[in-house]
């Protein structure tokens, strides 16, 4: 793998504790679900932008990593700063919209990225 085309790095959110909860959410995963994840993650990471149906825009530095696994459509929501792609939430979505709790959860999260 040629790491000379990689237009994004990615790192995780992390709390003021140290706490990385996508990268907990993750290895809480099977192997099947972090494997789709992991590869849809690397796409963005060389194809940098992206659109439908990969990556969508949900709010102004907020955007989602739609992954089809067995049980649903795992979403990563993220952000960029610069070349840089922070995981800050993820979750298994079961219905058409995306729940208002997880949406909140990223928001706090990336006000907080922001603000430190």
């Amino acid at each position: 793998m040629n790491f000379d085309y990689i237009k994004l790095n990615v790192y995780f959110y992390q709390t003021d504790s140290g706490a990385e909860p996508v990268r907990k959410w993750l290895q809480s995963l099977s192997s099947v679900h972090k494997k789709a994840i992991g590869e849809d993650i690397k796409t963005i990471q060389f194809g940098w932008p992206l659109g439908m149906p990969l990556v969508e825009k949900i709010k102004p530095f907020l955007w989602e990593v739609r992954s089809r696994v067995p049980d649903g459509i795992a979403r990563v929501l993220f952000t960029i700063d610069g070349n840089i792609m922070i995981l800050l939430h993820g979750f298994i979505k079961k219905t058409k919209k995306t729940p208002k709790n997880e949406l909140k959860t990223a928001l706090a999260r990336l006000k907080k990225y922001q603000e430190d």
